[in-house]
């Protein structure tokens, strides 16, 4: 199966990544490169999502501890290892939530919320940014994960699909649902 350019720059290191994940699947010691190249990156969509950088740790780690435990399980399916991260980043996230009954927080920078503006066709005044954070607290925690990863994180409709186990086609519906829905709330 092949990659997509947008995820990896040459095949040379999609073919290096794989090699080092089938390394890891015969000997757990191979993991250090893959836990090197993504922890950063998972720690960073982890917190960004508890806001609590103690807890982010924990979740991480947790994270990691399942990839390597479940390595056997992982296939190759055209997108990067960091997707099936992802994928296990999402669900301790969702699970700590569930254990914890704590709501996350959104946190919007301002380069992101010019393209989340433009979708919802407003200007980019004060005002609206906080009418989007309160819009934003409104939808349910699925929703608010697809628009984060696809207009926070730009994330490609394949890797939405993929982190969260459906179709790039069935991706893109329910992001363009969670977006209407958001339209709705942000006009209350």
């Amino acid at each position: 199966m092949s990659l997509s350019s947008l995820y990896h720059q040459s095949d040379t290191r999609i073919q290096t990544e794989l090699q080092t994940i089938e390394r890891a699947k015969k000997d757990p010691k191979h993991f250090a490169p893959l836990y090197n190249q993504y922890h950063e990156s998972i720690y960073r969509y982890v917190v960004k999502r508890v806001n609590d950088s103690d807890l982010a740790c924990d979740i991480t780690s947790n994270v990691f501890v399942k990839a390597i435990t479940n390595l056997q399980k992982y296939e190759f399916r055209g997108v990067p290892f960091s997707s099936w991260l992802f994928r296990i980043a999402k669900s301790e996230v969702y699970q700590s939530f569930r254990n914890q009954k704590a709501r996350r927080t959104v946190s919007i920078d301002k380069v992101s919320i010019v393209q989340v503006f433009e979708e919802l066709d407003v200007d980019g005044a004060e005002e609206n940014k906080a009418k989007l954070t309160k819009a934003l607290r409104k939808i349910n925690e699925k929703e608010l994960a697809l628009i984060e990863m696809r207009y926070f994180e730009k994330r490609s409709y394949r890797e939405i699909g993929e982190i969260i186990s459906v179709t790039e086609n069935n991706a893109k519906v329910k992001t363009f649902r969670a977006l209407q829905k958001l339209k709705v709330l942000f006009k209350e």
